[in-house]
């Protein structure tokens, strides 16, 4: 399990880098999400056939796949629209809500009571989004954010999508190898938003699709290091830990892309206090959990549920 945990944090760390990115990459959401699922597809190819680890996907699976492959397709224009409505701090923070939605669904899809733990802790991180969102702007910068409250929605339900297929991509990542379900769903994701973009082209003619140069370059480490390694690290440590454990260490996010965020685009500026009481609370919810999992008694029962 202390093998899976690093593997895991290492994905939150390179997965921090991906709010800057997207603030970086000068595209609307959905043609960014096209191009980023395009090319994680074609990497993954080359990876695959390199090493040769072509793996035959039951028929009941691939279904599955195709499911988590749309739902992480709709999940990234959610949290890109949040990024590029409010910003890369706010976006990167409404995803820690996860953790709550983790639970519900888990529940639900297993036919099973809520572990009113988890709830609770959960709940700390829904009451940190609340604050931030409640919270009146008071900084000259902040009213800069015109579109904030519609981006901590977005965000809300980026983290809502993912949760589900956080859940759904547990029940079946111990039969394939990472990097095959990485591909498949690359792949179903841009199938969905391939036929998206036509329409959506059609409706804002004035959305540019062609990236500049500097929008190629950040998208290939974007899709390279904090898609096809950073997705690769998390499946393989989803064998071995629980999906509300995976979700809770995703909380770790935030702090690695606010503070990149902080550096390269002096987000600093374009927050209030409430914006740092939400955090501090989700920064709490993290803590908990990362006791309640250490503690001997309950590291059995975490690591028994899942094998």
């Amino acid at each position: 399990m202390k093998k899976a945990l690093l593997q895991m944090h290492l994905a939150v760390l390179l997965w921090g880098f991906t709010g800057v990115l997207g603030r970086a990459i000068t595209l609307d959401a959905v043609v960014f999400v096209w191009y980023r699922m395009l090319l994680t597809a074609l990497f993954m190819i080359v990876i695959l056939y390199y090493r040769k680890q072509w793996v035959a996907i039951a028929k009941q699976d691939l279904k599955q796949l195709i499911l988590v492959g749309s739902l992480i397709a709709v999940h990234w224009v959610a949290f890109y629209g949040s990024i590029k409505l409010a910003n890369a701090s706010i976006a990167l923070v409404c995803l820690s809500t996860a953790s709550i939605f983790t639970t519900i669904t888990d529940a639900l899809l297993h036919k099973k009571r809520p572990n009113l733990r988890e709830l609770l802790i959960g709940a700390i991180a829904i009451a940190g989004v609340t604050v931030m969102y409640v919270t009146p702007h008071q900084t000259e910068a902040a009213t800069q954010l015109p579109n904030r409250n519609w981006g901590i929605i977005c965000g809300v339900f980026a983290a809502m999508l993912s949760a589900v297929f956080t859940v759904l991509n547990k029940r079946i990542a111990a039969k394939y190898p990472a990097r095959t379900m990485v591909f498949y769903e690359m792949c179903t994701g841009w199938l969905l938003i391939s036929l998206i973009v036509p329409f959506y082209m059609m409706s804002t003619p004035d959305v540019r699709f062609l990236p500049s140069v500097w929008d190629w370059i950040w998208l290939i480490v974007l899709s390279l290091c904090c898609t096809v390694w950073a997705q690769s690290l998390a499946l393989n440590a989803l064998k071995h830990i629980s999906s509300f454990t995976s979700t809770l260490s995703v909380n770790l996010e935030p702090i690695y892309g606010i503070g990149l965020a902080f550096f390269f685009f002096h987000e600093n500026q374009e927050l209030n206090y409430g914006f740092y009481l939400g955090l501090a609370l989700i920064l709490l919810s993290v803590v908990l959990q990362m006791f309640r999992v250490l503690r001997p008694k309950n590291y059995l029962l975490d690591k028994g549920a899942i094998d």
